[in-house]
């Protein structure tokens, strides 16, 4: 028995090592800041774990853990307040070497600013750089439904004040 729960921890470790690193970027562009974005990937590895006889047996794992990571961040949005969806993130002063920092906090403040489906489907599809079937099978919902939610979050995006300026958004994201 011991020698089986050992092949299944080494097998487990073998896939989080590479896997921690995409599981935290992800966790960290739908959470909006790294504290919780660490707790979320702790939690869905928690939950991986207690499941992996099932994950591994799946044709793509790491499809399977990022839809329970999904399944975790829209179980936590739904138990928050809104008042602390938007982290604060301090603000610097341009022209001093921080302006592709400043930037990136302005995108990220507006992505977390997204409700939640759509922030999803933002992520999955260009940061993830998902097809949307791809996309569709781990947010659990149709295609039509990713084009659109994917749509009206870029649209959000586009038109937000505070990226004004910045490269237009769905050209790099």
């Amino acid at each position: 028995m011991g020698e089986r729960k050992t092949e299944r921890d080494g097998e487990f470790q073998r896939f989080v090592t590479p896997a921690w690193p995409r599981l935290l970027r992800t966790a960290f562009l739908l959470a909006g800041d790294r504290h919780t974005a660490e707790d979320l990937v702790q939690t869905t590895l928690e939950k991986t774990y207690a499941a992996w006889g099932r994950v591994r047996r799946t044709d793509d794992p790491y499809a399977y853990v990022r839809r329970i990571l999904l399944n975790e961040q829209a179980g936590r949005y739904r138990r928050r307040l809104p008042e602390f969806l938007v982290p604060a993130v301090p603000e610097h002063p341009g022209g001093d070497g921080y302006d592709r920092l400043d930037e990136r906090t302005v995108l990220l403040r507006a992505l977390a600013a997204l409700p939640p489906g759509q922030r999803q489907a933002v992520v999955l599809r260009y940061w993830e750089d998902l097809s949307e079937t791809q996309a569709a099978a781990a947010m659990n919902c149709s295609v039509g439904t990713v084009k659109s939610q994917a749509s009206k979050g870029l649209a959000k995006l586009r038109a937000a004040s505070s990226l004004t300026g910045m490269t237009r958004i769905g050209d790099t994201v």
